[in-house]
């Protein structure tokens, strides 16, 4: 290895010495100034959270481009109260995943779901209704099942090819579950519904099933043969315990349905569910407040800006198969001891 000569070697330190000196000024007037902001201690960060934490309520709500979860953000919207309630809607994989999502998934207190979700679960949680309380019926999702000219009775359909929607969906879910029920076989495709239409005038496909609110944009802005049609539901025993009885109008569906003839079907409910928390547990207070908050401001939620389907909510009405929270019913009992009491 080469080396300096130790003369040499002392004057390379000696040199190096005043820019050594330097670096280190500069390096110590480099140092930023302490802050002077008070520090928060351990303790008050922890206030702080658990503050924070005691009034947020988590909502499940369901897909980003469904009606859940729109719903779900306008009523988070109405009820925020600051410190003293916050709802955070959450995305989710569907209505119909939300009473997973309910039971098991950490920091949700609230749900929306359709009803007969709840059939998936009768065998894993026999007490699944006791375990499930509802706030809110918030909307009907109708049975619409369209078919093709040649086909003129539900018995028809049996094994045939009947679209349910992509999977995920409440047509997907229900749809096969309603058929089960009516003791028909067909052969299910999982498609988007668009591209269902399109075979279906081709002839590759007998019939379409749409759950969702009427009215529905495929069968009011397209253009349909003569003979297509939507094909009534009775609504009778083995539906009572999910679903509702409906109708589908003229008024709805002018291209469809002759002047004064209705269908008869059935409905899903869409429901705000919550978990049945012990009025001794820390939950259920901020579900109680979430309650009050809501129900006592349902009236801005039916103001323009809002979904129309605000309009035609009844706080009273009930849901197929479920008790209703106890906060719910109280203030719902308060309300009408209140409105008897006015002159």
């Amino acid at each position: 290895m080469n080396t300096l000569p130790k003369p040499w070697s002392f004057l390379l330190l000696a040199a190096m010495a005043p820019a050594t000196w330097m670096l280190q000024s500069v390096d110590v007037y480099a140092q930023p100034a302490k802050s002077e902001a008070p520090v928060i201690s351990r303790a008050s960060a922890h206030d702080q959270r658990e503050k924070i934490n005691a009034w947020t309520v988590g909502l499940a709500g369901g897909l980003l481009e469904g009606a859940p979860i729109r719903l779900a953000a306008e009523m988070a919207r109405i009820v925020d109260d600051g410190p003293n309630l916050h709802v955070l809607p959450i995305v989710t994989r569907g209505a119909t995943e939300n009473v997973n999502s309910l039971l098991y998934l950490r920091g949700v207190d609230t749900a929306i779901i359709n009803s007969d979700a709840l059939e998936e679960y009768k065998i894993q949680i026999p007490q699944i209704r006791s375990r499930i309380t509802y706030l809110l019926n918030l909307f009907p999702s109708e049975l619409h099942i369209f078919v093709r000219p040649e086909i003129t009775t539900l018995q028809d359909l049996a094994g045939k090819k009947v679209n349910f929607n992509t999977q995920g969906t409440a047509a997907a879910y229900s749809g096969p579950l309603i058929f089960s029920r009516l003791g028909i076989n067909v052969e299910k495709t999982f498609i988007p519904h668009q591209i269902a239409l399109e075979q279906m005038r081709k002839g590759e496909i007998a019939a379409v099933l749409f759950i969702t609110s009427k009215p529905v944009d495929a069968f009011v802005r397209k253009r349909w043969d003569e003979g297509y049609k939507f094909l009534s539901v009775n609504f009778d025993s083995k539906f009572e315990d999910y679903y509702l009885p409906a109708t589908l109008e003229a008024t709805e569906y002018p291209n469809l349905i002759k002047q004064g003839e209705r269908i008869s079907t059935i409905a899903v409910p869409t429901a705000l569910v919550a978990f049945n928390w012990s009025p001794r547990s820390n939950r259920y207070p901020r579900v109680a407040r979430f309650v009050d908050h809501l129900f006592s401001r349902i009236d801005r939620l039916q103001t323009p800006g809002f979904d129309p389907k605000w309009k035609s909510i009844n706080l009273a009405a009930t849901v197929p198969g479920l008790n209703r929270f106890s906060a719910a019913q109280e203030w719902l009992d308060r309300a009408a001891r209140s409105a008897q009491a006015r002159p």
